[in-house]
């Protein structure tokens, strides 16, 4: 199934989803993978422990938090996706954060580490038919299908590998 065949776009979480191409979701798993491959690691690492603004995070806990909330989010799909019905309760990005350790950690190890929940994420989604991938679950406070759940993750990569190509990257240019 495709971005386009997400209906209704919820609320929220369309501002990830959109930034996804119009492609089968297996294939914009592995375009996210390909995107992960093309990261230009000695330049990232250049910019350890650097913020483009004091209340902002590093490349490295930037790279931690798309970890955390794939892992996240791939367990609320789960549910959804077999129809468990209990609503996953939040989650305090900024408190996760605070304990996550990144900047302790090579940047090779966190570029790693998301590659194989990558592509965990994708093995289990490739296992979900059309039928699968249309039940809903509440993600936060927002009715959503496993279908852009599927996408919402891949969109969130995709939101936070812009932020830092414009963000951080003219930091050394």
């Amino acid at each position: 199934m495709k971005k386009s065949d997400i209906n209704p776009m919820p609320q929220y979480f369309d501002r990830y989803i959109n930034l996804v191409a119009e492609v089968e979701l297996s294939q914009a798993f592995a375009d996210s993978v390909q995107q992960l491959n093309e990261l230009d690691e000695n330049f990232l690492t250049r910019l350890d422990g650097q913020k483009y603004a004091p209340d902002k995070w590093t490349v490295k806990e930037i790279l931690q938090h798309v970890i955390d909330f794939e892992r996240i989010l791939s367990y609320r799909s789960l549910l959804f996706a077999r129809q468990e019905g209990s609503v996953p309760q939040g989650v305090d990005e900024n408190l996760l954060a605070a304990h996550m350790n990144a900047e302790r950690r090579p940047l090779d190890e966190l570029i790693d580490e998301l590659r194989i929940v990558r592509a965990s994420t994708k093995s289990m989604f490739d296992s979900f038919d059309d039928e699968i991938l249309k039940n809903k679950g509440t993600n936060w406070k927002y009715e959503i299908s496993v279908l852009a759940m599927g996408f919402s993750i891949i969109g969130h990569q995709i939101h936070h590998l812009k932020i830092i190509e414009e963000k951080y990257c003219p930091m050394l240019s």
